[in-house]
């Protein structure tokens, strides 16, 4: 087939198009010219559409001439890095059949590798049988060079690791030593201010919420608003142009890419969350962008013709399906190998593990992760549940991959707010979890330990509002969710009564303490260390101003809180009997008579069935030497013994210590006593009401 061309940027003025290669799919410059490779199951054929500018006329338009096994290919010699270019799809237009193809649809190619200009969601030639040429409200893909990275060398122990979940924008867009035209920016990640933060608050990994290329949902942009949140992906392998400081025709690549650099020169870990649950397609009525228009029928879930929402964003991806599951872990690989990222995180994670007969481990696409030689080398963490039927499955994920411990959450929650009665779930929550994982032949860290997250009330307000006040999203009120299992500790709101400002904030260090002292992996929101709050907002998600950026301007107290989270980190980190690598098995280990675990009552005896369910505060001794754990050079692990009461009464309560090996127990935590620690202790100890102490029995070498 041969052309004649328009000479726009990075195009070709004359030139051949060739068969080409069906691998790899997407477009690929090789030093020479650019290779298409699209699948389609369905399609009769696909073209490539050439533009000079984002919002300019099409210049070119390329008709792929080979197809292989579903894949239309073909190349384009002398085309360059920098060309903009867009899909188009012929084919039936048959609902009823899943087949949605209409040519006038300009469509993002779902492997392109970063994307120009803006996408219009409202405009109505995006509807899927509106003949009006959609183009010039979409954005472009663009033609990207290849470059991979090299690995991190020596990656954080799961053992070891401490998440740090935040939003990219909303972490510097308020931080005064961030250069204010880098502030909310992938290059803001990167600056010495806030890799300073990261080393010195002791977080081992940051966990990004989506940075892959999304577009707002129409019902959102009507209401003014965008979706801050980005859990709206449009390409899976593009990162999001709205972050970047450096433009959007290849800086926002480049950028990114620095950004993991700088936090690896750090010794900081990056996690992506990823969305491949659905799309921002959005149901029947939504707007046609990419998939919808490539492939209807075979990259979503549907049935009789109409889409299965499993995920409550109006569509579902299928992951039955071959081309399906390759495009989750080409990305997946994509952001390992071009972007030198260390793990990844699921959004509704049970999606990507449904088959025709439900949920099940044995899913393809937890196939291909735990065989991928690069994938299954990285951290691999879920959201074990979806809005679909039996949707909620924590604990029944497959070995090598963890899961946000929803039951976790909610016990911390109840206990402190005293909404449980008792203390009988809360000992599997701070050992593991182990009647969740252990019959799985799985280990603690199968648990991501968290008490708040991007989505429900921060740390503060948990302890501030126990209504949510969603207002201001512009839904009525009736978004969020109304089991945020918290204590407003007596007046609904903020207040100036002082007792109840110090309530509030020791509470919030008694959910952050016990979070760092259970067994697991643990993670921290952004500024849940400073005391952030979202003013009552507990879905936050269209918030993209001060409701939901991190406020740096810190008081007393902030500075206060951000001091004893570090040195709760700290804690974490010097104590390896916090760190477990196996679950307690409640008995000696090593000889000797002290077991591994000791649940301990107020009198210094151990717990009885009968104490689980009636007490309200609850003792731990997690023995030094019994951790079972060996270090890199085969020796046993030795550690301090660590004595942890939490007590959840609402009064003060006398308890009496168990015999220190090593000569007398030292205070080194008391969320009722921010001023410090290492003081001994006597025998007997007052628990103050609402408190967690944690006490030590250093070894004497």
């Amino acid at each position: 087939m041969r052309t004649s061309l328009l000479p726009p940027s990075g195009a070709p003025t004359t030139g051949i198009v060739r068969p080409g290669a069906s691998s790899p799919l997407g477009a690929t410059y090789d030093g020479h010219g650019v290779n298409f490779a699209v699948f389609s199951a369905h399609a009769d054929a696909i073209d490539v559409c050439i533009f000079g500018e984002p919002d300019g006329p099409e210049l070119m338009r390329v008709r792929l001439p080979e197809t292989t096994g579903h894949v239309f290919h073909g190349y384009v010699p002398g085309l360059r890095p920098g060309a903009l270019y867009g899909l188009r799809a012929h084919g039936a237009w048959d609902p009823t059949q899943g087949h949605r193809f209409n040519p006038a649809k300009l469509l993002i190619d779902p492997y392109a590798r970063a994307l120009v200009g803006r996408t219009d969601p409202l405009s109505p030639t995006l509807k899927g049988n509106d003949p009006r040429d959609s183009a010039p409200f979409v954005q472009k893909c663009l033609v990207v060079a290849p470059k991979l990275v090299e690995p991190l060398r020596q990656r954080t122990a799961l053992a070891d690791t401490i998440l740090y979940e935040l939003h990219v924008k909303g972490f510097t867009a308020r931080h005064p030593d961030v250069p204010p035209e880098l502030r909310g920016t992938y290059a803001a990640l990167g600056t010495e201010p806030v890799l300073r933060y990261l080393r010195e608050l002791g977080v081992t990994a940051v966990e990004l919420m989506p940075v892959h290329a999304g577009c707002d949902e129409p019902a959102v942009r009507a209401r003014g608003k965008t979706n801050y949140w980005n859990y709206s992906p449009l390409a899976f392998m593009a990162p999001d142009a709205r972050f970047s400081s450096s433009g959007d025709r290849g800086g926002q690549v480049e950028e990114f890419r620095a950004a993991v650099a700088a936090l690896h020169k750090a010794g900081i870990e990056v996690i992506l969350d990823v969305v491949f649950n659905h799309t921002c397609e959005g149901g029947a009525d939504g707007p046609t962008l990419s998939l919808r228009g490539l492939d209807h029928a075979t990259y979503y879930w549907l049935q009789h013709g109409n889409l299965v929402d499993m995920t409550g964003c109006g569509n579902t991806l299928d992951g039955r399906y071959l081309a399906v599951t390759r495009l989750w872990a080409d990305a997946l690989r994509t952001w390992v190998q071009e972007y030198g990222v260390d793990g990844f995180r699921f959004d509704l994670g049970v999606t990507l593990g449904r088959t025709t007969h439900g949920f099940s481990t044995r899913a393809s696409f937890f196939d291909v992760l735990l065989q991928d030689p690069v994938i299954s080398r990285v951290k691999l963490f879920s959201e074990p549940w979806d809005l679909g039927e039996h949707g909620y499955r924590l604990g029944d994920f497959p070995l090598g991959i963890s899961e946000w411990n929803g039951k976790f959450r909610d016990g911390l929650r109840r206990f402190w707010s005293g909404h449980e009665p008792s203390v009988r779930e809360l000992g599997y929550r701070l050992t593991g979890s182990s009647d969740l994982f252990v019959g799985a032949a799985r280990r603690p860290q199968a648990s991501l330990n968290f008490v708040t997250a991007h989505d429900g009330f921060t740390a503060r307000d948990l302890f501030t509002y126990e209504k949510k006040r969603n207002e201001d999203n512009g839904e009525q009120n009736r978004d969020g969710t109304d089991a945020n299992e918290g204590w407003n500790c007596g007046v609904e709101g903020e207040t100036d009564d002082p007792t109840i400002v110090a309530l509030r904030a020791q509470q919030v260090r008694n959910l952050l303490a016990t979070l760092l002292v259970s067994q697991g992996v643990p993670m921290l929101v952004a500024g849940d260390e400073l005391g952030r709050t979202q003013r009552g907002n507990n879905n936050a998600y269209c918030q993209d101003n001060e409701i939901s950026w991190v406020d740096w301007s810190l008081d007393e107290a902030s500075r206060e809180l951000l001091a004893f989270v570090r040195r709760l980190v700290d804690l974490r980190k010097t104590h390896p009997v916090l760190r477990r690598t196996r679950f307690f098995l409640g008995e000696p280990v090593r000889g000797g008579d002290r077991k591994d675990v000791t649940w301990v009552r107020a009198d210094a005896g151990e717990m009885n069935g009968a104490d689980w369910a009636s007490e309200r505060t609850l003792g731990f001794l997690l023995e030094g030497d019994a951790t079972r754990t060996l270090d890199a050079r085969g020796r046993p692990v030795r550690a301090d013994a660590l004595l942890v009461y939490l007590n959840g009464a609402r009064t003060s309560t006398e308890v009496v210590l168990p015999e220190s090996e090593h000569g007398a127990w030292m205070r080194v935590l008391d969320t009722a006593d921010v001023s410090g620690g290492g003081a001994v202790v006597g025998r007997t100890l007052s628990l103050s009401p609402l408190s967690v102490v944690v006490l030590a029995d250093p070894r004497k070498e």
